[in-house]
């Protein structure tokens, strides 16, 4: 049985790539430059002049042809320099030695042998004795399945001849010749070859694989007979660095051993040609009904600015999945998946990506009777000319007020570093007071009401792994009564803002860090964040306010698992801080209690001061796919500094300073988002029902 170069060498499961890289052996022999290729040249070593002969070319490879279906996925300088591969010349000489003393040594007639006349090649006798002179045990045991002339079968010069042929053609042997002798029995054959000595490495196709790791795969094999079991070996080692370090689709496809010993490692590693983004449909399509590809509203251009996967890159799975992640962050679609196409010479990526509304408008009323019958609508678009940009209004319209809320956010983009972030929002709005409740209302008996408008500017950037946001805020501040009038004090005297006038100005610069380590900022299961800020008035305007105001926030996510459930079981932590250095209006207190407070209280009943503490704790688990459940309890302190506020609006209220409430609710996964539902009971006996949208913290 005949077995050509490429059934000994050729390792296939991809198409090979461009880049040819090569490294030459040091040795003491002459060394001969050969002519300047287009790629790097290896140094030809020339020991003794032998015959070389053509070496079969490798097979043509079918290439694995990639799927279109989407893969499930869960998210550089070239140091391909040449390595001086450096053969043990001790070694070699051994192992020369063991593989001679091996080999019978060939038939020699004892007489030179008198001129024979021409004979016809074809002439078919037996072959009585065949031996393999220069080649060790494995190469011996590859040679009798190659050759045709066997011990005892038929054979003749012409077949001895298709032998010598196929010897070469191996690609394992620099050299063959044959002998023969006729007795009267037969013939006897001996066949001399000389094994091809690995020189030096050459790679073909490498853009991830160095040389460096290519060489301790190998380096066995330098400077010795080649060794088809050695190789083997090499391409198994090589091909498990590859898995090892996210190459998920390279492969060794050969190794073509030349009669200089030269190796040439012929590797597909998955060469990214195109990264495309396909958007689906509702009904999970990529084409209408008109076989037009669907539309979406993202442009390309932002998403390609997105990934770290660029085209002219090797594949990679992990690179892979945080694009992924990255795509999901921008909070733009619903799905994204990936799929592959064409082959590991050039392998295109294809994101399939199903976009969420991120447009809408709403309609709706209210009636209370401090502002009467209120008439509202809200737009919102998280998707501002396809570059996820954000615009969010929203405008209320009652007989006695105007108010309104608008911010625009254009975020820092991590794959476009040199921009900043930022935010731009305006506000118009009055409300009932959370400081100042009913317990003591204003001199007419109308509860009192804040009214604030103002605006600012932010600048987001991340410095060191934590997300930074620099701004400048202006708030004016007025206490009004139902009807929209200026009241600078209660019905008790107590002043309510700190000019006096009921008016006040407040210009703060304001500074924020962020450490946000959760695996999902919406609904987290594990990890961490910690947020630090500070906000520094400047003492313009009415009330000449100079303010320092300092908080910390930490919140700790641990996975639990109370009881059987595929989804998560989560108990959650947090503890915050905060306190007021210089001047405090009193309605910029620190209001205790309420739903994103100390639930069982309503807002601001526990207290109101200028420092607070705050713990609460949280064990979240699933009942339903859409419905989850809480248990909980917190805690709030003022730390004693309620009467340090202008007017102690807490302690004329008989607020108690500090308290607690415990509870149950239940989360709710709905399209307008997580609907919260809490009921809690406090620490003087009452209950209070909390409704929000989001976790808690």
């Amino acid at each position: 049985m005949k077995i050509s170069t490429t059934a000994i060498f050729t390792l296939a499961t991809l198409t090979a790539g461009n880049v040819t890289q090569q490294a030459t052996a040091a040795s003491a022999k002459t060394v001969t430059p050969t002519a300047k290729a287009d790629n790097l040249v290896v140094p030809v070593i020339e020991e003794t002049p032998a015959r070389v002969e053509t070496i079969a070319s490798p097979e043509t490879i079918v290439a694995q042809q990639f799927s279109q279906n989407p893969l499930p996925v869960t998210t550089t300088g070239n140091k391909n320099s040449p390595v001086i591969l450096k053969p043990a010349a001790t070694l070699i000489q051994n192992q020369k030695d063991k593989d001679n003393s091996s080999v019978t040594p060939p038939l020699i007639p004892s007489s030179p042998s008198p001129q024979k006349p021409a004979t016809n090649n074809d002439l078919v006798v037996t072959a009585t004795n065949v031996q393999i002179v220069g080649a060790n045990q494995e190469l011996q045991e590859i040679l009798r399945k190659v050759i045709k002339t066997q011990i005892g079968g038929e054979t003749s010069q012409s077949q001895l001849q298709k032998d010598v042929a196929a010897i070469l053609d191996t690609g394992l042997f620099s050299n063959a010749t044959v002998n023969s002798q006729s007795t009267s029995a037969g013939l006897n054959v001996v066949y001399q070859v000389q094994p091809v000595i690995v020189r030096s490495l050459q790679l073909s196709g490498a853009k991830a694989l160095t040389y460096q790791v290519a060489q301790e795969r190998l380096q066995s094999q330098i400077g010795t007979a080649i060794s088809p079991a050695g190789l083997q070996q090499a391409v198994a080692q090589i091909n498990k660095w590859y898995a090892d370090n996210g190459y998920n689709l390279a492969r060794v496809l050969s190794i073509k051993p030349s009669p200089q010993g030269i190796l040439t490692v012929n590797v597909a590693e998955g060469l990214v040609g195109d990264i495309k983004f396909r958007f689906v449909s509702e009904d999970g399509k990529t084409v209408d009904s008109k076989g037009n590809p669907v539309g979406g509203r993202t442009k390309p251009d932002f998403l390609q600015q997105q990934l770290k996967l660029k085209p002219g890159q090797i594949f990679q799975e992990n690179v892979v999945k945080q694009d992924i992640q990255q795509l999901y962050a921008t909070g733009l679609f619903q799905s994204v998946n990936v799929a592959l196409e064409g082959d590991a010479t050039k392998v295109d990526v294809v994101y399939q990506l199903k976009e969420t509304g991120a447009r809408g408008v709403n309609l709706g009323g209210s009636y209370n009777a401090e502002q009467g019958l209120i008439g509202t609508i809200s737009y919102q678009d998280r998707n501002v000319g396809g570059v996820n940009d954000t615009l969010a209004l929203n405008v209320g319209v009652s007989s006695r007020d105007l108010q309104f809320n608008t911010k625009f956010i254009s975020p820092y983009r991590v794959t476009n570093p040199d921009r900043l972030g930022y935010t731009v929002n305006v506000f118009r709005n009055r409300e009932v007071s959370e400081t100042f409740d009913d317990e003591i209302r204003l001199a007419n008996g109308d509860k009192v009401q804040e009214g604030h408008i103002g605006g600012g500017i932010s600048f987001q950037q991340p410095i060191e792994g934590w997300n930074t946001s620099l701004g400048v805020n202006y708030n004016r501040t007025s206490i009004r009564d139902r009807q929209g009038n200026v009241t600078p004090t209660d019905a008790q005297g107590n002043p309510l803002s700190f000019s006096g006038t009921g008016v006040d100005d407040l210009t703060t610069v304001s500074f924020t860090a962020t450490k946000d380590q959760r695996d999902n900022p919406i609904n987290p299961t594990k990890g961490s964040v910690l947020s630090l800020s500070t906000e520094q008035s400047v003492p313009i305007g009415q009330g000449n306010i100079s303010l320092n105001r300092l908080k910390a926030n930490y919140s700790q996510y641990l996975p639990v698992q109370i009881f059987s459930s595929k989804q998560p079981q989560v108990f959650a932590v947090n503890v915050q801080a905060g306190t007021v250095i210089g001047d405090l209006p009193p309605y910029e207190t620190f209001n205790l209690g309420g739903s994103n407070s100390v639930r069982g209280y309503d807002s601001g009943e526990v207290g109101n001061g200028r420092s607070y503490v705050l713990a609460s704790a949280e064990y979240r688990f699933p009942v339903l796919p859409i419905v989850g459940g809480v248990l909980f309890a917190d805690f709030a302190s003022d730390l004693g500094s309620g009467d340090t506020v202008l007017g102690n609006p807490a302690g004329v209220r008989d607020k108690p300073g500090f308290g607690y409430g415990y509870g149950a609710g239940v989360r709710i996964d709905s399209p307008l988002g997580l609907i919260r539902a809490d009921y809690g009971f406090n620490d003087q006996g009452e209950s209070q029902l909390h409704l929000g949208i989001g976790q808690r913290f």
